[in-house]
């Protein structure tokens, strides 16, 4: 059955567009409440957003839709997406929600689902709930006694920033530290800077001035330059830089260097290794993921699992095989001993944690690999389907001999807009700079 609402992480699209409009948000809430009510308990859905403007829109829509199903709403404001997944547990409610589009500007927004244990909805509940949407939702409604009623939390933030200093091992401070912390204007904008405050740290706090259409503009994890010049700027010890809905993150070094995801789990996984607290002898990432990353963990005797593209695939796996670590390379960091799903302050706290227990640098500690020349190159396309013409696959035949196990090709269709990522790494630069471009330019002539 082909998706019609979800994509690879949830809903999302143009505001007021397509299905991003209130009346399909209302159906959306409507239809979830629907499908999570199950017994006579009283049921609860947590409600969370980021700080664009059309949240306003969104949060109220999707309430009217729970409370119509029957589900007390408990509305929680601007909060980081992994905060959601926390409090879905800590409340004991049967769904949770976050309005956001991550890290996509001001005009998209979105809409993820967490279950009761604090997971990403599974592709068939997903699917569940798009055939509710569009099946006429009068049965779901309740009748006027049975309504629900939505209330505001008003201690959420208090309880995502006790949560995550427990994070740190006891007793430990960021005394000493000075950090350039970006929070893109986000949902992080006040607690992420309370968490690391109270840790003891210096905190230069940069992206903490939304307006509800300047969230990731010029700033967070999809413009780290901003991160790297204050840091230089500053004389700071290491800059983070979170995305909208504080989910992921990328790291710089003293020197204004970036740190990707890649070398974040790196560290995390050969730290927690050592300390004995690594499962699974390894971690789970993406076919993103640097192939120089896949051979340091092979040197030290651990494993790299890869999944297709998604943090909800990287989580799957961790929880099949039994691995506490995975991520992806743009900096989606999962550490299941202590969250669901991706949390991007939880991440840079367990690499403060080493710079400060080592006594080094960040540029010391997050340095874990010499990555292998890795081009990625996006190809918008007008429409049609370019990876079926049959230049376009002869072209990555080709590529994919002239590698001939000295590197890796990864080429995918975006879940969310009309892109084709084409990716190819391998210790020859200009070989992979030619086969992309190659591969590129048939996909160009392939989708005009």
């Amino acid at each position: 059955m082909s998706r019609k609402y979800f994509g690879t992480d949830g809903m999302r699209g143009r505001v007021n567009e397509g299905f991003m409009t209130p009346d399909i948000a209302m159906r959306v809430g409507l239809a979830a409440g629907k499908s999570f009510i199950r017994g006579d308990h009283v049921h609860r859905v947590v409600i969370g957003k980021d700080t664009r403007r059309s949240g306003y829109m969104y949060e109220p829509a999707l309430a009217s839709g729970f409370v119509a199903a029957g589900m007390d709403v408990i509305m929680v404001g601007p909060m980081p997406t992994p905060a959601i997944a926390m409090l879905v547990k800590s409340l004991r409610a049967d769904l949770g929600v976050m309005i956001s589009a991550s890290h996509n500007p001001h005009y998209d927004n979105g809409i993820k689902f967490f279950g009761p244990d604090g997971f990403k909805l599974s592709d068939e509940k997903e699917l569940e709930i798009e055939g509710l949407v569009d099946s006429g939702m009068q049965a779901a409604l309740v009748t006027s006694d049975d309504l629900g009623r939505a209330t505001r939390l008003e201690d959420a933030s208090g309880r995502y920033v006790e949560f995550a200093k427990a994070t740190v091992p006891n007793g430990l401070t960021f005394d000493g530290l000075k950090i350039v912390l970006d929070c893109a204007h986000g949902a992080a904008y006040k607690v992420a800077p309370t968490v690391l405050w109270e840790l003891g740290a210096e905190v230069i706090a940069i992206g903490v001035s939304p307006n509800g259409f300047n969230i990731n503009e010029a700033c967070g994890s999809t413009h780290p330059e901003t991160m790297c010049a204050r840091v230089v700027e500053e004389g700071a010890d290491i800059g983070i830089a979170l995305d909208g809905d504080a989910d992921r993150l990328i790291l710089c070094d003293e020197h204004g260097t970036i740190v990707d995801g890649d070398q974040i789990m790196a560290l995390v996984t050969r730290n927690w290794h050592k300390r004995g607290m690594l499962k699974g002898g390894g971690l789970v990432s993406t076919v993103m993921s640097n192939l120089g990353l896949e051979r340091l963990l092979v040197s030290d005797g651990l494993k790299l699992e890869r999944t297709k593209v998604g943090d909800r695939y990287v989580v799957e796996r961790m929880r099949k095989t039994g691995f506490n670590i995975g991520g992806e390379q743009s900096g989606h960091i999962v550490l299941s001993d202590f969250s669901t799903t991706g949390d991007g302050l939880i991440a840079a706290l367990q690499v403060l944690t080493e710079i400060q227990q080592s006594g080094q640098t960040a540029s010391a500690v997050c340095r874990q690999f010499e990555p292998v020349p890795q081009l990625l190159k996006n190809v918008r396309f007008g429409g049609g389907e370019p990876l079926n013409n049959e230049k376009v696959k002869s072209s990555i035949r080709s590529a994919e001999r002239a590698l001939d196990g000295s590197g890796r090709l990864v080429i995918r269709k975006s879940g969310t807009e009309p892109v084709i990522r084409v990716m190819a790494e391998g210790d020859d630069e200009g070989k992979i700079t030619g086969l992309v471009d190659t591969i590129c330019s048939e996909i160009e002539a392939a989708g005009r």
